[in-house]
């Protein structure tokens, strides 16, 4: 007798599974990347702030031509904008259309069916028509790509982030290269950005930001910094910032093999769709602004006030549910299931949530009307209280605060990010020195059940920044010494991540 089949994990790609249709894979789509952002956020000692912010990116101007295709009740008319909507969305790019398939495969469709073959994507050129260096994954062969145009050896270390991303670590570099070869006039810096994936090892202090040799083998990218940094990882990707890379030798040569700028043929010059009607325009407008506060946790100093958590519960489920509003026949009725939808929405959320959807509705489509709150029209509304961070007050608020004094008790937090930017000048702005620190602290009180909370912190000019790989080891002892006026240290791990600076500990308020 044969033995079962293993099931698959749970985000594991599958054969697919559904009919091959194009507007139910574009709304599960949208449904998968509500369920990564839930996943990523779901334990704020786990949180993953890059795949929140890519996971909202890709609705940025794609979801009013999602509207756009669900909005009709003629099967095939809705097949053809479903198909129009999917291409133009794979048309961004390779990671684009990688990550289409991917989430396609999980919720049981094959993305491929309804795209034209997948075309290569060459260096591009500028406005100038110079051509701009590529992105390219870290080899031998393109490590070796780099030193006859670049002086490694004496780089420095402008910027340094280390991050958690679920189970693992990633890490970002930008560095600081000197040109060998000639400009015509006085250029920017040129910039290389180097990012890894699945990190495994990390050493930097303020003493190792100068000096940089790159290596790549099977399964393996190291980068050594200064007398005694390193950072080691599975794989990764560089790219250069320079404006003048056109006049280098791998400028030159791909100089020689690119094509004139042109628009790139078959792309509409903007996102397919048409007006949709008043109230499926105020749900569209109502998820597109939540999307856009889901995004801007890709700034660190807002990712611990985005109700990540409350606003992916609230729209759960929201691409199977455009889809069946858009489908009713006669405007009447697929009007008022859009008014309904938003209602769904609204109490889904949380009488919080409600009364920010509403402010959102009045304040970005003019409809007031659909969402009833007690909130008086005078008042401001409250942001949504953020189950991975400290109470909150009104969104789109900032302040800065100085830390309390440690407790007598060292308390324990679980380090999320953190990252060193040297001072440089920026546009002709002078920019200070700052490091960045982002951790998961222990719910308040003694109560277990609650969740941990997000809290990011940074300070000007530190004097001294040490990290470790056992910093990200998970929760740990975490002490704060110093008064105002002094130095003041912050202790993760016991000197696995080490700072100190006598300019203060800030935070945004939340």
């Amino acid at each position: 007798m044969a033995l079962p089949t293993p099931p698959l994990p749970p985000d594991a790609p599958r054969p697919p599974a559904h009919p091959t249709s194009a507007m139910s894979l574009l709304a599960a789509l949208l449904d998968r990347s509500l369920h990564q952002m839930a996943e990523a956020a779901a334990d704020a000692r786990l949180f993953d702030r890059e795949t929140i912010r890519a996971a909202s990116d890709v609705w940025d101007n794609n979801l009013f031509p999602l509207f756009w295709a669900a909005s009709t009740s003629d099967a095939g008319e809705r097949e053809r904008r479903a198909t129009t909507v999917l291409r133009w969305m794979a048309a961004f790019g390779e990671r684009r259309r990688g990550w289409m398939a991917e989430q396609a495969a999980i919720a049981g469709y094959d993305v491929e069916a309804h795209l034209p073959p997948a075309a290569p994507h060459p260096p591009g050129r500028d406005h100038l028509g110079h051509v701009m260096a590529p992105q390219h994954r870290i080899t031998p062969r393109t490590v070796d790509e780099l030193a006859p145009d670049y002086d490694l050896a004496s780089a420095t270390v402008r910027h340094l982030r280390v991050e958690r991303a679920g189970t693992r670590l990633t890490a970002f570099l930008q560095l600081v290269v000197g040109r060998t070869f000639a400009v015509d006039a006085p250029a920017p810096p040129a910039l290389l950005g180097v990012w890894l994936d699945d990190v495994t090892a990390v050493a930097f202090d303020l003493a190792d930001a100068q000096g940089v040799v790159l290596t790549a083998g099977p399964g393996r990218t190291d980068v050594s910094l200064g007398p005694n940094g390193r950072l080691r990882a599975a794989g990764g990707e560089y790219r250069l910032d320079d404006r003048s890379w056109h006049l280098s030798a791998a400028g030159r040569r791909a100089d020689a093999v690119t094509p004139p700028r042109t628009p790139r043929p078959g792309r509409p010059s903007g996102p397919p769709g048409g007006e949709p009607g008043p109230d499926a325009r105020a749900a569209a407008v109502l998820l597109h602004h939540s999307m856009l506060e889901l995004r801007s946790v890709r700034y660190a100093a807002r990712a611990d006030r985005v109700p990540v958590r409350t606003l992916c519960r609230a729209f759960s489920g929201a691409g199977a549910a455009i889809l069946a509003a858009g489908s009713r026949r006669g405007t009447r009725h697929r009007e008022a299931a859009f008014r309904d939808l938003i209602r769904t929405w609204a109490d889904q959320g949380g009488p919080n949530a409600a009364r920010w959807f509403s402010a959102v509705l009045e304040e970005r489509a003019g409809r007031p009307d659909i969402i009833e709150t007690s909130l008086p029209p005078d008042r401001p509304s409250p942001s949504i209280p953020s189950s991975t961070s400290a109470p909150p007050s009104h969104l789109g608020t900032t302040a800065a605060t100085v830390l309390p004094p440690a407790p007598e008790t060292a308390p324990r937090a679980a380090l999320l990010m953190a990252s060193w930017t040297a001072a440089h000048l920026d546009h002709r702005t002078e920019r200070h020195a700052t490091a960045q620190l982002q951790f998961a602290l222990p719910p308040h009180g003694r109560d277990p059940s609650q969740a941990w909370r997000v809290r990011t912190v940074e300070c000007v000019e530190p004097n001294s920044f040490h990290l470790r790989t056992e910093a990200f080891r998970g929760p740990g002892p975490f002490t704060r010494t110093g008064i105002p006026g002094s130095a003041r240290t912050l202790d993760l791990h016991q000197g696995a991540l080490l700072v100190t600076t006598t300019n203060g500990w800030s935070t945004s308020r939340s």
